[in-house]
């Protein structure tokens, strides 16, 4: 092993900077022998002194603080991967959770949910916005197209819809798991200021949801069953389970599954177009 890869941390800063364009952050880009952005300019965009960056890109300057380094990534421009990778050869652990609200699914991951013919699914925000789902889904679980993107909530519709609470034959039980879920979540992903607006609404609107919210109660929403009772083909049990998606970042899948072969006959009679679902 040479001196240089005994600094990692000192060659993934020296490579990100030689990537920047002088020009486009508001530097001269003549009488430069090397490409990128100079060292003090680097420092200069961060806020650090260029004493300091100096030695840091020659493995002397000590181990950087969290904001420092967000400092560093933001004056290196480095997408999400990058700001993972500088933190991790800095202090040896991952950043905080920086969450940012996703604006949709890839036409992949839609893919993906068109190709399960008969397990209902959909992606939702870590708010729970409900924001692609699949055919199976619509004749299941009800028509999310049918209420306009804002309404498209899975808190939203427990506890404002009188109808999906009729639906659900454990309501109480499984009322309380969602809240509980997604206070976990919102902690975990560091979007607890972003939802609070959102917490604060839903508290005003529905008592259930305001007393649920005051129990702080965790838990995680990996796995389970869901209990329904549909108006076309009567009740119907569906096993679940939830997936992170990487890409984008930010969303989780929900996928059904019939518990029996009764119910999974059930969900055919749906999807194969022997009843509407109506809304959910």
């Amino acid at each position: 092993m040479t001196g240089n890869d005994d600094n990692p941390l000192g060659i993934f800063l020296r490579d990100r900077r030689a990537r920047l364009d002088p020009v486009t952050y508001g530097f001269s880009g003549s009488r430069r022998r090397t490409p990128g952005l100079r060292r003090e300019e680097v420092a200069q965009r961060a806020n650090v002194s260029a004493t300091w960056y100096t030695w840091l890109e020659q493995g002397r300057g000590g181990s950087p603080s969290a904001d420092v380094l967000e400092r560093l990534a933001r004056a290196l421009a480095l997408d999400p991967v990058e700001r993972e990778h500088l933190f991790l050869l800095a202090q040896h652990r991952l950043p905080q959770v920086k969450y940012e609200a996703p604006q949709g699914v890839t036409p992949r991951l839609q893919s993906v949910l068109d190709a399960m013919t008969y397990s209902p699914a959909f992606v939702r925000t870590v708010r729970w916005d409900i924001v692609a789902w699949n055919h199976a889904a619509t004749k299941v679980l009800g028509d999310y197209a049918a209420f306009p993107p804002e309404q498209r909530n899975s808190l939203r519709l427990v506890f404002g819809h009188p109808q999906v609470r009729e639906r659900m034959t454990e309501w109480e039980r499984d009322a309380r798991a969602i809240v509980a879920t997604f206070r976990a979540e919102v902690a975990r992903v560091g979007a607890t200021k972003e939802v609070e607006a959102f917490v604060a609404e839903l508290c005003e609107q529905s008592a259930d949801f305001a007393a649920m919210w005051r129990d702080h109660d965790v838990r995680r929403y990996g796995e389970g069953t869901k209990h329904m009772r549909h108006p076309l083909v009567g009740p119907i049990a569906l096993d679940y389970s939830v997936f992170a998606v990487t890409e984008p970042p930010g969303l989780s899948m929900v996928v059904y599954s019939p518990a029996t072969p009764e119910d999974a006959l059930r969900v055919r009679q749906l999807v194969d177009g022997e009843g509407a679902a109506g809304k959910p």
